[in-house]
């Protein structure tokens, strides 16, 4: 498991080498800090994520958020970051999580809804995916990587399973 996540962290140290990231906490535009790469409440008290990066992507975020605001066009100054996410957050509260859906489904916003545990087997992306499996009447993701010559399985569980706390 270690292995795997420092091969995760090669894009973040190959950042850091060339001093575009920072050890500092949430201060780095993947970490927290930057307000196109963050999470939203809406009036509903549901929330988005948003990860419009590319200034494409980014310009079609303001677009669908009718954001003409001129400071937004400074998205990769740090500075501005903090008024521009006050801003986004007052944008995201105006309407709720699914009329927010609605209105960016088909755009290359990059914002998705954030689901609960009870709404992510039902997404239309994981049920196109079958990216959950009912295994006795309880959802499950399913096994990953999907290969076709050794396609994994879950195990039935026993009806009366009790959760085992592990001993360590």
């Amino acid at each position: 498991m270690s292995d795997g996540a420092v091969t995760i962290m090669a894009m973040i140290y190959g950042m850091y080498q060339r001093k575009l990231w920072n050890n500092k906490r949430e201060s780095n535009f993947l970490d927290g800090a930057a307000p196109f790469y963050a999470t939203y409440e809406c009036a509903d008290g549901r929330y988005v994520a948003i990860g419009p990066l590319e200034p494409r992507f980014y310009q079609e975020l303001l677009k669908c958020c009718v954001i003409d605001d001129p400071q937004f066009n400074n998205q990769w100054q740090p500075e501005e970051w903090p008024r521009m996410r006050e801003k986004l957050a007052s944008v995201f509260k105006k309407r709720s999580r699914d009329e927010w859906c609605a209105i960016f489904e088909g755009s290359d916003a990059c914002v998705s809804p954030v689901l609960d545990l009870d709404e992510a087997p039902h997404h239309p992306h994981n049920v196109a995916r079958e990216t959950f499996q009912d295994v006795d009447g309880r959802f499950q993701p399913a096994p990953a990587p999907r290969f076709s010559r050794t396609p994994g399985t879950i195990r039935k569980s026993k009806p009366n399973d009790a959760m085992q706390t592990p001993h360590c």
